[in-house]
């Protein structure tokens, strides 16, 4: 699923790209998207967009003297599994574009398209960000630190620390990739407690001794569990933006794909099984995914063990898992390079009400057969090597009408294949 870098580089991709571009008419959603309308309509209006954790919010803003006269309105997306913003010709929209700006005439038309191939994304015409989100780890870290710490005593966080780091309460724009790097990278195990984690931040405060610059040096070369939820998705940033500042020296404006389609793409890693590792994003080869792959430390990566938890989300880690793993969980540890990153179930991050489990559960179970079928490789089964039980009855019947017995057949050795 989407994650904050993510939504973040999404959200400057629409301010780069709609610069300067004049959008007019109405707003256009496909027939078979079930979110709700947009009712907006303007002779002349601009876009643009904030990203705030895993959250985007669009602003269309009518021009001077356009018609009819209103106000501004704000729509705050949720990408879901597969969700992106994609720039194109009004003539050739892409497949999925489930919701589209048009420019204004006179000039070539285009279309800013919110592009979703599993229309699990949401969009709110109402403008206002989800209650009970936390602050953005990415861009209001103070705000964030603070929250964590002041309410240790909730129970999230007498849940492993994996687990607690997908509550968007606490941790807005943390999901599965980045838990996995910043766990690693401080060797905490997976199912430690996560207020045993935390409350040893409380204590830790630098010595009043120190310079500021000394200081901002020391939080560098050793920063804390918090520090490095807002530094991480920080390098993802980094990454995207070297990278589209080098695609941008070499194709057309028009032809530009933003990056977080690639990260989008990796965490979604069923969807690299399908040929040339293309997804619902760029539309280019390998290539363009060596930079993050070199940056991964853990996710996915040879020689990582695996266990899911609670929620069923794959956590990858090194060494033992913790106190708190789940009995009888097996861990699977990756052996070759060779193997696709995250062959597993994606799932929305935590809910934050029962209104959104059974919103997220009533998605899953109408979800078109035509989606979950596209191609091998993006099966939505959660265990994929338990083999499926021939059917029985119908043979045995035939049999006894008729009296005879076929040759009995040779036992086959499936251990191979299952390995395979």
């Amino acid at each position: 699923m989407p994650e904050g870098p993510e939504l973040h580089l999404a959200s400057c991709f629409v301010n780069e790209t709609c610069k300067g571009l004049v959008f007019g008419g109405c707003v256009e959603k496909s027939s078979v998207s079930r979110n709700p309308e947009v009712p907006f309509e303007s002779s002349a209006y601009h876009i643009s967009a904030v990203a705030r954790g895993k959250e985007l919010r669009l602003t269309l803003s009518p021009l001077p003297g356009a018609q009819p006269p209103q106000k501004p309105l704000s729509l705050v997306f949720r990408f879901g599994m597969s969700g992106s913003f994609q720039l194109a010709p009004a003539d050739a929209l892409p497949p999925h574009a489930h919701l589209r700006f048009y420019t204004a005439p006179p000039a070539p038309r285009l279309a800013l398209c919110f592009v979703d191939i599993r229309r699990f994304g949401h969009w709110d015409p109402e403008g206002e960000w989800q209650p009970g989100r936390g602050p953005c780890v990415l861009l209001e870290y103070e705000r964030f630190r603070d929250k964590v710490l002041r309410n240790l005593s909730d129970k999230a966080f007498d849940r492993p620390i994996c687990e607690a780091l997908l509550d968007q309460r606490f941790f807005n724009g943390i999901g599965n990739y980045l838990r996995a790097e910043i766990l690693y990278r401080l060797k905490i195990p997976p199912f430690e407690k996560a207020r045993t984690v935390l409350e040893a931040l409380q204590q830790s405060r630098p010595s009043p001794e120190l310079t500021l610059s000394q200081k901002i040096k020391a939080k560098l070369q050793n920063p804390d569990l918090l520090e490095l939820c807002h530094l991480v998705p920080k390098e993802v940033v980094q990454l995207g933006e070297a990278w589209e500042a080098k695609m941008a020296s070499v194709l057309c404006f028009s032809s530009v794909r933003y990056w977080a389609a690639i990260l989008l793409t990796l965490e979604n890693g069923s969807l690299l099984n399908r040929p040339g590792g293309k997804g619902y994003g760029p539309e280019r080869g390998e290539e363009d995914f060596a930079a993050f792959r070199a940056w991964l430390q853990c996710y996915g990566m040879p020689g990582m063990s695996s266990l899911r938890d609670r929620h069923g989300r794959t956590i990858w880690f090194k060494g033992e898992p913790g106190p708190l793993a789940p009995k009888g969980g097996r861990s699977r540890k990756k052996k070759s390079k060779e193997t696709q990153l995250g062959a597993e179930v994606r799932k929305e991050d935590l809910p934050l009400s029962s209104k959104t489990i059974s919103r997220t559960r009533r998605d899953r179970k109408h979800a078109p057969k035509s989606i979950a079928q596209q191609s091998e490789g993006t099966s939505l089964q959660q265990n994929q090597e338990t083999p499926t039980a021939p059917k029985k009855g119908k043979r045995r019947g035939r049999l006894a009408a008729t009296g005879r017995r076929r040759p009995p057949k040779s036992k086959v050795d499936t251990r191979s294949q299952e390995a395979s």
